[in-house]
């Protein structure tokens, strides 16, 4: 397959995947008390809505060629939520933050599994974006989903103060790239669900 329709599978599977780990976001807090997200027409699969400057173009596109195509990861524009307007404010703020990852996980089980009935090579790419956004999420620098979680366990004093680094959390995740800790803390993790789902490791490959 020519190089310019491996990126745009690429793309393909990166936009529908951040999309709908976004609106699963959004769905979830809808039930547990908070339509900000479908007030604002947030609850759409229409990209344009969920475009982010740095999370959707600059921070995938960096990794992408600092990698030589090998690995990238990014996100959507997060879904606003209103955690006050939740049910249970803290318990709920895990279950929406755990959704979105969770859905990208659901997501790579169904592209491993099209991988082995068809064997589609190129499949595999929606697997392990999915598994890769996935663990990326859970870690716990705000704002991505893994400190929202962190967040609603801790301690509401300590969480409070924990969740004023969300200003410059972009920041923190930059120096963790380029510091290389990133790859050591995602890599591993992917494989193991790649284990789980009886695919080529991602490492193996890479």
């Amino acid at each position: 397959m020519p190089h310019y329709l491996e990126i745009a599978l690429w793309i393909l599977f990166f936009v529908m995947s951040v999309v709908i780990h976004e609106v699963c976001h959004g769905v979830v807090a809808g039930w547990l008390g908070d339509p900000t997200a479908k007030n604002l027409g947030r609850l759409t699969l229409n990209p344009i809505r969920h475009i982010d400057l740095f999370w959707t173009i600059l921070l995938p596109g960096l990794l992408y060629l600092s990698t030589h195509g090998r690995f990238a990861i990014g996100m959507a524009k997060p879904v606003p939520v209103d955690f006050s307007r939740l049910r249970n404010p803290k318990r709920d703020m895990v279950w929406v933050a755990l959704v979105g990852p969770a859905a990208n996980i659901a997501l790579a089980a169904l592209f491993s599994f099209f991988w082995k009935i068809s064997g589609f090579e190129l499949i595999l790419y929606g697997a392990y974006f999915n598994l890769g956004l996935a663990m990326f999420n859970l870690i716990p620098i705000p704002p991505l989903d893994g400190s929202r979680i962190l967040a609603g366990i801790l301690p509401l004093t300590l969480a409070r103060l924990y969740m004023r680094l969300e200003p410059i959390g972009f920041l923190i995740i930059l120096v963790v790239y380029l510091s290389g800790v990133l790859s050591y803390v995602i890599f591993p993790a992917v494989d193991f669900f790649c284990r789980i789902f009886r695919i080529p490791s991602l490492t193996g490959i890479a």
